[in-house]
């Protein structure tokens, strides 16, 4: 057939393009391939021991068994449907999780949970807690994923952030023989500027020099709390840039609801994590930072589980102070169910935990997020794979290429969550290999051989 674009036309024109698309990929590598937690827990770092994440879990189905001892009360409570038995499969999976593993991420917090208090103490505070996390290190307790929460980079913190995050990072390479925890990380709050991910960053490099820490074993979190952290004072886009500033060390990025809500001006009353101002913040992290590899995380309910009477010696609850006790917790429960299905449906699927009542309904929300959605997406990834890379039509859902990356990503965080067993998961026809390589187009290259 006659052409008409020589050769010659063409090299500027490929090569062009062969610089542009290296460059999209550098920018935008994909979805991290490493597990994320589906949530984490903070508490002051004076507080942690190196068994706080199983002693979590004895507490939370400690809670589960007082105030929901059956699936019904848990569905009744939650608004989860009973039929089918439904609600009593996602309490015995969280009572599974709870057992299993508890708490999938620990930040121990030198900042709102922990305080100002003074040098000496925060320096006593510092070395202690590395100790207690090189103790369950070599004991087997720590959860999956640990980390500090640092003070702010702010004029007045700063100074003494560095230092918390240098006694901190020293003491737990001394009592571990140089070895850190698996996926630790430092939490960076309210961030204003790149300068602020730039100070840690290189304060990490110098510790790992002056430690002989693998480089770029010390991996960070921002914490996107401010407004400044969303939008730059040019009116641009904040987020690509604080990540830049870490210079790769950047694994995630936290959205702080409170203190982002009363920087905007929202008053007590209204700062909750459902808020549209909220929803506009987390939607400007996703689209800054999709494809980037960079993980997202919503923030915390701040209410408490926590009924107001409290049995005394030798003074037991009344039957009143009992159901009181139980409605308390069950309004706390459902704002927390409701907050994590807003977060799950948005595509969120990590957020805050401030005590060990919230495990139960945080696990109880993914796992009724994924069960309730499975048997639908088992039917449209099933057909997918059969029909090899052709469209399908499914129902009334019409599904692409790009459908079917969605649908294997459900499956795989369904897994790793634990709300998903492997034999559901394979229940679409993928190998349990299919479902860890995580690419769906690599499926599909597959099976055409």
């Amino acid at each position: 057939m006659p052409r008409s674009l020589t050769p010659r036309d063409l090299s500027p024109i490929l090569s062009g393009l062969r610089t542009a698309n290296a460059a999209a990929a550098r920018a935008y590598p994909g979805e991290s391939e490493e597990r994320q937690p589906v949530h984490t827990v903070y508490g002051g770092a004076h507080l942690f021991a190196a068994d706080t994440a199983p002693k979590f879990g004895v507490l939370a189905l400690a809670a589960l068994d007082e105030f929901a001892r059956n699936g019904a009360i848990f569905g009744k409570a939650l608004g989860l449907r009973t039929e089918g038995g439904f609600a009593d499969t996602v309490r015995a999976r969280v009572v599974d999780k709870l057992r299993r593993e508890p708490v999938e991420d620990f930040r121990l917090d030198f900042e709102d949970g922990y305080g100002n208090r003074p040098d000496a103490e925060e320096d006593g505070h510092a070395e202690s807690a590395a100790q207690q996390v090189a103790a369950g290190l070599a004991a087997g307790t720590l959860p999956p994923f640990i980390g500090i929460r640092i003070k702010p980079m702010s004029k007045e913190l700063h100074a003494r952030s560095l230092r918390t995050l240098d006694l901190f990072v020293s003491s737990l390479a001394k009592a571990g023989k140089r070895r850190l925890p698996s996926n630790f990380v430092i939490t960076i709050p309210k961030v204003m500027t790149p300068a602020h991910v730039v100070a840690v960053a290189r304060s990490c490099a110098a510790l790992e020099r002056r430690l002989k820490l693998e480089p770029q074993s010390l991996r960070l979190e921002l914490m996107i709390e401010t407004p400044q952290s969303i939008l730059a004072p040019d009116g641009t886009s904040a987020l690509r840039a604080l990540v830049s500033a870490g210079g790769g060390r950047v694994r995630a990025a936290h959205f702080g609801t409170y203190d982002y809500t009363a920087l905007c001006g929202i008053t007590a009353s209204w700062q909750h994590m459902r808020h549209q101002v909220c929803d506009f913040a987390k939607h400007m992290m996703q689209v800054a930072l999709a494809q980037t590899g960079v993980c997202l995380s919503d923030g915390a309910t701040n209410i408490m589980p926590v009924g107001p009477h409290k049995a005394g010696a030798g003074r037991p609850l009344t039957e009143a102070q009992r159901r009181e006790n139980t409605e308390t917790i069950h309004r706390a429960w459902r704002v927390h169910f409701d907050d994590v299905t807003h977060s799950l449906v948005n595509g969120y699927y990590q957020g805050w935990d401030l005590h060990p009542a919230q495990l139960p309904t945080r696990y109880a929300a993914l796992y009724a997020f994924f069960l309730a959605a499975r048997p639908a997406a088992t039917a449209r990834l099933r057909n997918f794979v059969e029909k090899a890379a052709q469209a399908t039509l499914v129902g009334d859902v019409f599904d692409d290429a790009a459908t079917g990356q969605g649908l294997l990503n459900f499956f795989v965080r369904g897994l790793s969550s634990g709300a998903i067993t492997l034999d559901e998961a394979r229940e679409t026809g993928l190998t349990q290999q299919e479902l860890q390589g995580r690419s769906f187009l690599a499926v599909l290259e597959a099976r055409k051989h």
